[in-house]
């Protein structure tokens, strides 16, 4: 099936980060206004018409550039319009363009007003009119991740309903349903995967190539990993389609196309751990074909000078006053949230490991408290814990069994309370607050809020501690060679024993944060021994 998506939108809603998920998850191209406008030879609508008329001839998506008019003729073509209160675009705005609520507003104004004009100049209709598009979604009530779930779900229904319905074997399928294969699968429950989409690999018989490839890796690795490699797969597959259209099998790949590729990538690309892990999946896609099929060719096709150095996050870490002043603003956030934010700092795990915790994860070991945390990365581990973080848990316990008796986790999404809440739902609500009541940084940046940005936080405060490189390991959860052998011959009382004075400072630092959160909560500090 030929779908053209065309997405219309307001400014700030963040229809650009749908349109990009959808061109990861659907395996089909994105272009915009800079692209479309690059493709002119000259700078009339009706040139710019023919150009969006070309790139629909492909299975696409196509941002704003009133193409929603200009295909309407176009069986084949879904015309979604996107939302959002104004409020929430300038919180967008101010954000993304680290300005103040006065300025993006402004600007909001100005995009807004040019885009209806626009519109309503080349087609002589109301920008935004319902009437002229197939599905309407709102960001602020829906949330801009849900929105793309939201169409995902509707073009695959649309999709296996044009499938030959005695197609059923799964893995036959150009769609692959994941609770239908038979396999157990290594998934992260706070990210929704549902399908795993080969339509995006132009080449059938490669298509069918890399279905066995993916199998196969799927036995092993995590369903995230997998995501990339395809993603991987569907960028390549689009540079054979676009500059070696004769080629329609693996086995016609050799090292002369690898080497133009890499050219390739390294003038489009800005550079970046993107083309690194890019080019990482591929050849693990291609070794895998290679196996399979007996291609042995494919096994050698990189040489380790092709892949960039990988570049160094960029590690963020707040101070104590900086994080008292975040804390304080988070205390009065809606309960469970507040209780996630605060038990996420005093744990020092990943923000996965934080929301998936379950409500069976506290237990006693010769007195001790202890947590278990189970890991998308690396499995199930166990760790003491402060009596004052134990108290902290058996509330948010307590929350999750009168509100969610039915679900297994303690922070339960509220709409699918069999599923943890995302991350994304987390981020959304904390950056919310954050420009909301203005929240800086000791430079006067606005605060982020990244996926690591508490665990930096806890890691150097054990380092300012003096605490050793093991116990560090431990208490944040990795998973290294070394680490493990001497895991395995350490005792749950033995790390206990070895690690409580640490633990016990790092909570009262965290707990000496938290002025103002109730009295039940006071009462943990006076507890702790906290004024």
């Amino acid at each position: 099936m030929n779908l053209v998506i065309t997405i219309s939108r307001r400014f700030g809603t963040g229809a650009s980060l749908i349109a990009q998920e959808l061109s990861e998850k659907l395996g089909v191209p994105v272009y915009d206004k800079a692209y479309i406008e690059h493709e002119l030879d000259g700078d009339s609508y009706a040139t710019e018409a023919e150009v969006i008329k070309e790139l629909a001839e492909h299975p696409c998506i196509i941002l704003g550039r009133c193409a929603s008019e200009i295909l309407k003729d176009q069986p084949n073509v879904f015309n979604v319009y996107v939302c959002a209160d104004k409020e929430d675009r300038i919180e967008r705005i101010m954000k993304k363009e680290s300005l103040p609520h006065d300025e993006a507003k402004e600007m909001l104004e100005k995009n807004d007003a040019e885009r209806a004009d626009y519109y309503y100049e080349n087609t002589g209709k109301v920008w935004g009119d319902v009437n002229n598009y197939h599905m309407i979604l709102d960001t602020t009530k829906l949330g801009i991740e849900n929105c793309a779930d939201i169409l995902i779900r509707y073009f695959e229904s649309l999709l296996e309903f044009t499938l030959d319905r005695s197609e059923t074997n799964e893995l036959a399928k150009d769609i692959w349903h994941l609770e239908r294969l038979p396999l157990i699968l290594r998934t992260n429950p706070i990210v929704n995967h549902k399908t795993l989409n080969f339509r995006g690999i132009r080449q059938p018989d490669i298509r069918e190539e890399v279905k066995k490839a993916i199998y196969h890796h799927l036995k092993t690795e995590a369903l995230g990993s997998i995501k990339r490699e395809l993603s991987a797969m569907n960028k390549f597959s689009k540079y054979l389609d676009e500059k070696h259209s004769k080629i329609s099998t693996c086995e016609e790949i050799d090292r002369e196309i690898i080497e133009q590729f890499l050219i390739n990538i390294k003038v489009e690309s800005n550079g970046g751990n993107g083309i690194r892990d890019d080019l990482l999946k591929l050849r693990n896609v291609l070794e895998t074909i290679g196996k399979i099929y007996d291609f042995p060719h494919l096994t050698k096709l990189f040489l380790k000078s092709d892949f960039p150095p990988e570049r160094k996050a960029e590690f963020k870490s707040y101070s104590d006053s900086e994080l008292k002043r975040l804390n304080a603003q988070i205390v009065k956030m809606e309960e469970q949230i507040a209780r996630a934010m605060i038990i996420h700092q005093m744990l020092g795990t990943r923000i996965s490991d934080t929301l998936t915790l379950r409500k069976d994860c506290l237990y006693k070991h010769d007195r001790q408290d202890m947590i278990i945390i189970y890991q998308p990365k690396t499995r199930r581990y166990e760790k003491p814990i402060s009596r004052e973080l134990a108290q902290l848990i058996g509330k948010a316990v307590s929350y999750a069994n009168e509100h969610y008796p039915e679900s297994i986790y303690i922070f339960a999404d509220e709409n699918k309370p069999e599923r943890p809440i995302s991350y994304q739902t987390l981020q959304d609500k904390v950056l919310r607050m954050i420009y909301e009541k203005d929240i800086r940084d000791d430079s006067g940046k606005l605060f982020g809020f990244g996926t690591h940005m508490f665990r930096h936080c806890y890691g150097v405060k054990l380092t300012e501690l003096h605490v050793d490189d093991w116990t560090i390991a431990k208490l944040l959860g990795h998973k290294g060679v070394k680490s493990v052998q001497y895991y395995r011959k350490m005792s749950n009382q033995r790390l206990a024993d070895e690690t409580r004075e640490v633990r016990n400072l790092m909570s009262q630092i965290i707990l000496a944060n938290l002025d103002g959160w109730g009295e039940e909560y006071e009462q943990i500090r006076q507890d702790a021994g906290i004024e």
